[in-house]
């Protein structure tokens, strides 16, 4: 069996290193990193997921303001907000926690950020320079990715061959392209792919994306290959991912669980720009 890249534990570090970076600058008297994370709605998961990046802003010290509209909030009133807080100097990150409501256009609420606080990394200015390789706010879960991969000794990915299944603009396509930065052969597998197994068993890095529990198989991946599973699935009231990791963990040099995998690395990403935001935008050291 190979090893159990548990990202919880990762993140737990990461989370403890910023901590003692925001005590540092509360120690200056300077203004703390503030986030402001908006939901539209009561979506069941979205509520969940907005009280962990709550919880963690808490244990880090860091400012934390959730701005919770209703279901029924036009995109103009949303669109106003937003312009409020590119305008305010003391806000450092901005997300819009998505789903969003069916009457709204989930590209022109992103668009509308501050690239400057865009710490989810979805904007299509700092999109652009992600693929041109530029210093920018990266997205959260494909950073996470790069960061679990470089701390298992896989930084320089030259001659090898990842691949990803799924092709969402959240994860699949940006993490493609941070694999592809890092020099390695890229495949991206969707629904419309054939012959995915073969593809998948040649892979040296495989990250599966897509939201179907347990559908990587071990005649999917490859002797010694690093399996990052970012699926969030329920099967019979238990989370899974998107590997059946009990079939496949035998045949891996390095494959991460559901849950304490990938999750977790999600928040500490959105932390981590957020203070980037704050260093850059206002308190350069």
């Amino acid at each position: 069996m190979g090893t159990v890249l548990y990202g919880s534990e990762v993140a737990k570090e990461i989370r403890a290193s910023l901590k003692e970076q925001i005590n540092e600058i509360r120690t200056a008297g300077k203004r703390i990193p503030k986030l402001v994370v908006i939901l539209v709605g009561n979506n069941t998961a979205s509520l969940s997921y907005v009280s962990g990046k709550e919880k963690a802003c808490r244990e880090i010290g860091m400012e934390n303001i959730l701005l919770h509209l209703k279901e029924e909030t036009t995109e103009g009133e949303l669109l106003e907000e937003i312009q409020r807080l590119n305008e305010d100097a003391s806000v450092d990150g901005i997300l819009v926690q998505l789903p969003l409501p069916k009457h709204m256009d989930e590209h022109k609420i992103l668009f509308a950020i501050d690239p400057k606080k865009d710490v989810d990394g979805f904007h299509p200015y700092n999109i652009g320079k992600m693929m041109l390789q530029e210093d920018t706010y990266l997205p959260c879960t494909p950073k996470g990715i790069i960061r679990l991969l470089e701390i298992s000794g896989y930084s320089d990915l030259s001659g090898l061959r990842a691949v990803v299944i799924g092709r969402s603009n959240i994860v699949g396509k940006p993490v493609a392209q941070l694999l592809l930065n890092r020099n390695a052969t890229v495949t991206i597998c969707h629904s419309r792919t054939k012959n995915i197994e073969q593809i998948c068993a040649s892979a040296d890095i495989l990250i599966a994306s897509v939201g179907q529990a347990r559908l990587v198989k071990a005649d999917w991946v490859k002797e010694g290959a690093a399996v990052i599973d970012v699926g969030i699935n329920r099967v019979d009231g238990k989370l899974c991912g998107d590997v059946d990791f009990e079939d496949v963990k035998d045949k891996t040099a390095v494959i991460t669980p559901v849950p304490k995998g990938v999750g977790p690395m999600t928040i500490a990403m959105l932390l981590e720009n957020t203070l980037e935001a704050y260093r850059k935008n206002y308190h350069a050291d």
